[in-house]
């Protein structure tokens, strides 16, 4: 799913959440921290490993430990932005920009 860089994450969450399908865990950063979502998660049957904000007024608990493993996926982000044209998005059209991301992520991660 490809939304515009000035959309927040929060917005397309739901819509992510519906297409991912049965999952134990949900991790995300501190952008996806929000109870609605938290609640949406709850629903769906997994658990939110998603810290909270700093400036939250209730310390939100989150497994730590099971928190770390996010840095894979972090990684993946970065390996894909080694390609100029993912980085830049010099596509116009949302289908072209998606077929340079799947040529990418197979040449990145095949080789």
């Amino acid at each position: 799913m490809l939304t515009p860089g000035n959309v927040s994450d929060m917005k397309a969450a739901p819509a992510l959440l519906e297409r991912a399908g049965p999952m134990r865990y949900l991790l995300g950063d501190k952008g996806y921290d929000a109870d609605r979502l938290r609640r949406m998660v709850r629903e769906a049957g997994a658990t939110p490993v998603i810290p909270g904000r700093r400036n939250r007024k209730r310390t939100i608990r989150y497994d730590e430990q099971r928190y770390q493993s996010r840095h894979l996926i972090e990684k993946a982000f970065c390996r894909l932005k080694d390609f100029r044209r993912v980085h830049t998005r010099y596509d116009k059209l949302a289908a072209n920009f998606l077929s340079t991301v799947a040529l990418a992520t197979a040449v990145a991660f095949w080789i």
